[in-house]
């Protein structure tokens, strides 16, 4: 599977995996700083964004998938952000090619199980009949009847675009990550860990790295470092971009 991609800046490469629901385009704007010292590359993972749609959907794959790209394009070795979801694919990734990897960030996320918290998205996206409706606007106010959340509708819209008769569609797969939303809250395991300098990056109002979890994480990453931003949730990135860039760069520079 090819991955789409936007690559900018020059350097090192530095490659981001957004979360799920999202696309490279998240990072649009970050990865322009991070481009002033890095060559940026933010994927859309599979069935995401401008990327293929697949039925197989879990992180061995996900990880196989970078692992084509990279090779593709001639990369030996990186530098790897992933918030949420795009973090235990980076996981993945490091614990399956940790040649390739120099330095791993995960934004909000560690390596457990999680329990299924996006079943009201599920539903409010399976409830829509996109070609009933002619604007965003009208497709925000239904959403938000049952996700209050501005930012997390924003986030789910950025998934809509028009076909060819300017009627709405999905970029995502809808279908497919919900029939194998139990992978994407999977634990992931490996025999051996990756000892290579990796940074944690958690939001103090998040509750997906808790104090109890620091243990297991560094059993597994064993040079981790962790970092509570102040103020912000789960979307660090978003909530705090001048913060979370400034953590990033300090940390591979």
């Amino acid at each position: 599977m090819k991955l789409y991609y936007h690559a900018t800046g020059h350097g090192h490469p530095l490659v981001i995996l957004h979360g799920l629901f999202g696309s490279g385009d998240n990072f649009y704007t970050l990865s322009k700083f991070f481009g002033e010292k890095f060559k940026v590359y933010a994927v859309d993972q599979r069935n995401h964004g401008r990327s293929p749609h697949s039925d197989v959907f879990n992180y061995k794959v996900m990880a196989e998938d970078l692992y084509n790209l990279l090779v593709h394009e001639g990369i030996s070795s990186i530098h790897l952000l992933g918030h949420s979801m795009g973090g235990k694919t980076a996981m993945r990734f490091a614990f399956d090619y940790p040649d390739m990897v120099d330095k791993l960030i995960i934004v909000d996320i560690g390596p457990k199980e999680y329990l299924p918290q996006h079943n009201k998205i599920f539903e409010a996206l399976f409830s829509l009949r996109l070609s009933d409706y002619k604007t965003r606007g009208e497709l925000d106010a239904v959403l938000a009847e049952s996700i209050p959340d501005y930012a997390v509708r924003q986030l789910l819209l950025k998934n809509v675009t028009r076909d060819d008769s300017s009627a709405f569609r999905w970029k995502i797969d809808v279908k497919s990550i919900h029939r194998n939303y139990d992978n994407v809250n999977a634990a992931l395991a490996s025999e051996r860990p990756f000892n290579k300098p990796v940074l944690f990056i958690k939001g103090e109002k998040s509750s997906y790295i808790l104090e109890q979890d620091i243990a297991g994480i560094q059993n597994v990453f064993p040079q981790a470092k962790f970092v509570t931003v102040a103020g912000v949730g789960h979307w660090v990135h978003a909530e705090a971009p001048k913060t979370f860039a400034e953590l990033v760069m300090e940390f591979l520079i």
